[in-house]
């Protein structure tokens, strides 16, 4: 009878999903966690989607019992909590010091082509690209690295390009204490390029202008920089 009931439960999701098609929903700048999402420990969850990823595996007809197989679902599972989507965790979240900008310096600071690896929460597949961040300082800086690492952070969770971005702009601004915040995320998405439409050529990019950077002339010298028009 329970399984019955999954099935049928299952077949109401594929209609739904089957209905959604293509536009994907997103309802908040929030990575969305259930309540419960931090109650299990580390161990426990690599145990846990090991367990199930070798069912995956075996769902698919595959021998796990082969040399090259059979470490599969341990080395997935921890790749996965350990790695690709360590950003979930909130203790990850880069500590950012704040120093004084005893150099005085007004002008734009720019942090170019930064590297990242996210994936696609709607197919699990990754999300590759670079993100360029500029800020004017308040009174403070930061270290140059931590630019990269809360990009990083934040591209470590399952994701949508417009998410991150929103994500990164709004822990910039409370970091750095300005509005005074610009970014341009330009990715590739594995969703497109290896499966659906298989376009291998297109990219998407994705912006966010704060404070000063909404003026035009501001703009256009942030984007001069990344040869951008």
């Amino acid at each position: 009878m329970k399984l019955k009931e999954t099935l049928l439960n299952t077949h109401h999701d594929d209609q739904y999903t089957d209905e959604l098609g293509e536009n994907h929903i997103s309802t908040s700048t929030d990575t969305p966690l259930r309540p419960d999402a931090f109650e299990k420990d580390d161990h426990l969850k690599i145990e846990l989607i090991a367990k199930h990823f070798r069912e995956i595996m075996l769902i698919m007809g595959l021998d796990l019992n082969d040399d090259s197989l059979k470490g599969t679902p341990l080395r997935v599972a921890k790749m996965y909590i350990e790695e690709i989507f360590s950003g979930i965790k909130p203790e990850n979240k880069p500590k950012a010091t704040l120093f004084e900008n005893k150099y005085q310096y007004n002008e734009m600071l720019v942090e170019k082509d930064i590297t990242f690896f996210s994936s696609c929460e709607h197919h699990f597949v990754p999300i590759t690209g670079k993100a360029h961040v500029a800020y004017i300082s308040n009174g403070y800086v930061i270290g140059l690295s931590k630019i990269n690492r809360i990009v990083q952070y934040f591209a470590k969770r399952p994701q949508v390009q417009e998410r991150m971005t929103m994500q990164i702009a709004n822990e910039l601004k409370e970091v750095l204490r300005t509005d005074d915040i610009a970014i341009v995320v330009d990715a590739a998405h594995m969703c497109v390029s290896s499966r659906g439409v298989q376009d291998v050529t297109s990219k998407t990019i994705t912006s966010y202008y704060g404070g000063k950077f909404e003026e035009e002339e501001k703009k256009k010298e942030f984007l001069s920089y990344l040869n951008l028009k």
